[in-house]
């Protein structure tokens, strides 16, 4: 199982490169940030520092999304930094909550989405792909390689990511529901006339490693409230106690009143105060590292091939070398 570290990049933007760092030497092969440019600060400038100051790590958004930035811009980025530093890099994508939101706009049609997966990754390998109508292709790149991994919840994405996606990203991680998400994924390959096998499932939920449950339910509760906004939209689609849904994802966020975005993957978010602790359990990594390890090896047996740490709280060092010290050898060893 490979294992990814997940960051907000916040100021300042050498704080962001030395946990990459830290999280190399511990065994985690893949380095992720939030993608958000007036939340955060930008991204992509800091990947080029990550990769300069790191020797394999691989790094991307998780996500990005194809309305914040133009289609060829965004592989031209990567390309460009697959160049500096070799194929190093894979492009995380999604509808887009908080870069869309934020800036009022709506998140991404899923048919805009498909249409961004093809084209990003034709253009970054070098191929040519139409955008705006326009055939184009980037003259410069040279054997260009450039997963496009989408993060989906709801039937009509989970199908989209298996007919078209290299990997698939759920962020959560209860049992339950990544059985139910990556059959969906991998059916939709089969009937696209996909290998399911071959798309990479990554896992992505903050962990938090220690003996004190209360305290690490506390500072991972938010992620209750950023998937919620999710969900929030599946059950203005679909419906409470849809068949297309199950409930075990969208009952708790009927006590959800509003969100404020400034606050958004933070430890202490107020917005997430509606989170009950049985969701923050069911979705996060909390406990002594043998819970982790049993948790995970409960994943792995369900098909996934990365686990993806969401690291906003107040032991992110820590988290980093439990995990480099005992749960990746025990998962890997």
């Amino acid at each position: 199982m490979d294992f990814g570290l997940v960051l907000q990049t916040d100021p300042p933007a050498s704080q962001v490169v030395s946990l990459m760092k830290r999280a190399e030497r511990n065994g985690f092969r893949y380095g992720w940030t939030f993608d958000s440019a007036v939340l955060w600060q930008e991204p992509f400038v800091i990947y080029s520092q990550i990769l300069a100051n790191t020797q394999k790590l691989h790094v991307g958004p998780m996500v990005t999304n194809p309305g914040t930035r133009t289609w060829e811009v965004t592989a031209s980025t990567f390309a460009t930094l697959n160049d500096m530093y070799g194929n190093r890099t894979v492009c995380g994508i999604g509808r887009g909550d908080s870069a869309m939101r934020v800036a009022g706009r709506a998140p991404n049609t899923l048919a805009r989405l498909g249409e961004a997966i093809d084209v990003i990754r034709d253009l970054a390998e070098g191929r040519e792909a139409e955008v705006d109508g326009n055939p184009i292709r980037i003259p410069w790149i040279r054997e260009g390689k450039l997963p496009v991994w989408m993060a989906a919840y709801g039937p009509k994405a989970l199908a989209l990511a298996g007919q078209k996606a290299d990997g698939f990203i759920l962020q959560l991680a209860d049992p339950y529901l990544t059985e139910w998400m990556i059959k969906a994924v991998r059916q939709a390959a089969v009937e696209a006339g996909r290998d399911p096998d071959a798309i990479t499932i990554c896992v992505a939920a903050p962990a938090y490693v220690g003996d004190d449950l209360a305290h690490a339910r506390d500072q991972c509760r938010w992620f209750g409230g950023m998937v919620g906004n999710h969900v929030a939209d599946l059950v203005s689609r679909y419906g409470e106690h849809s068949s297309m849904v199950p409930d075990e994802l969208t009952e708790y966020v009927k006590s959800r009143q509003g969100y404020d975005y400034s606050h958004h993957g933070r430890a202490g978010n107020p917005s997430a105060d509606f989170v009950p602790d049985e969701i923050v359990d069911r979705f996060c990594l909390l406990g002594p590292a043998e819970a982790h390890i049993e948790k995970l090896r409960t994943l792995r047996g369900l098909g996934v091939d990365q686990f993806a740490v969401y690291d906003m709280h107040d032991a992110r060092e820590a988290t980093i070398d439990a995990y480099g010290q005992l749960v990746i050898p025990a998962l890997n060893g």
